[in-house]
């Protein structure tokens, strides 16, 4: 990579980080409504993953989406926007915190209902096959949803019909409330690929540099026609499941620990100590970072609510005529 594209990832997981925090005081404020998953802690997931894709590649994700949707493209702006339900967001003010997308730059949306969206990936990855399309779907969900019938479903097709699908599983240790080891009967995510067969791997989830390189070795492998592979990256969530949870199922002293190694620390102290940069260029992307987030506040908190008529748009698909 180039110089700027290292300080363009780490100008995105500042951007997020911020994005993020301020989301968390907005929620507080009540201009956001329903829940709030924040990303706050794995940030280096979606940025390596998706750095390392091309623009023919598709991502697909859960709930937890607002980092992944500035990562595809969208901006800061769009996603406040979205949050406080403005008719200048992403969807139109409609979808929300967990429903962001736009297929104009291969975003196929957040998606509410836990693992819902992986069959869609299997979908999706079908449909380029089809078409002879050298498209890789980027799949990411919580390890939770492993545990599920949708899972299941979805990466037996895809290894059935041989599809160029990366499955990307979040660990971040906790299904809502629950440890991992409590619900699902390996703890190790990646062996349930083992079952179908599927070549799978696991990465550092704090470190960036080791997702993206991770990431561009198995979707470069994908693209050259191995079939679908299951990535597992191991990460944790600093705040709670949502912005109403209580957190009484894991320790202080847990959460700080896992801070000591943050991920935007430990890209930093790489982009340092390889002599990509020095503080007092990074000191400046923060702020830069920092004025972008304030700006993309100003812009929500001042954008219209989508007028009345908006009930009744995007309930039909437009009759497309055939050859």
């Amino acid at each position: 990579m180039k110089k700027t594209e290292y300080l363009e990832l780490y100008q995105q997981m500042v951007v997020i980080r911020l994005v993020e925090e301020r989301a968390a005081v907005l929620y507080q404020e009540g201009k956001i409504g329903g829940f709030l998953h924040l990303y706050i802690g794995q940030e280096a997931v979606s940025t390596g993953l998706i750095s390392a894709r091309q623009p023919q590649d598709r991502v697909i994700t859960a709930y937890r989406d607002h980092g992944v949707a500035i990562n595809c493209g969208i901006s800061p702006r769009e996603v406040i926007a979205e949050l406080l339900g403005k008719a200048t967001g992403i969807s139109g003010g409609k979808g929300g915190t967990m429903h962001m997308a736009d297929v104009t730059k291969n975003f196929w949306g957040g998606h509410a209902i836990v693992g819902a969206h992986l069959p869609l990936a299997a979908g999706l990855a079908l449909g380029d096959q089809y078409q002879k399309k050298d498209g890789v779907t980027i799949c990411m969900f919580g390890e939770g949803a492993t545990n599920i019938g949708y899972f299941h479903e979805a990466v037996n097709l895809s290894k059935v019909w041989n599809l160029p699908v990366l499955w990307v599983c979040e660990n971040n240790h906790y299904g809502m409330g629950t440890a991992v080891d409590r619900a699902s009967a390996v703890s190790e995510i990646r062996q349930k690929a083992v079952g179908y067969g599927m070549k799978n791997d696991l990465v550092d989830g704090m470190d960036l540099m080791k997702v993206r390189e991770k990431s561009l070795e198995m979707i470069n492998e994908i693209r050259a026609g191995s079939g679908p592979q299951f990535l597992e990256i191991m990460t944790y969530r600093f705040r709670g499941h949502s912005m109403g949870d209580p957190e009484r199922y894991r320790n202080q002293a847990e959460v700080h620990k896992w801070q000591e190694n943050d991920p935007i620390g430990i890209y930093r102290s790489y982009l340092l100590s390889s002599k990509i940069s020095t503080d007092v260029e990074l000191e400046k992307l923060d702020h830069v970072a920092e004025e972008i987030v304030e700006d993309a506040v100003r812009f929500a908190e001042s954008s219209p609510e989508p007028g009345a008529e908006e009930l009744f748009r995007n309930i039909y698909v437009e009759e497309m005529s055939g050859d």
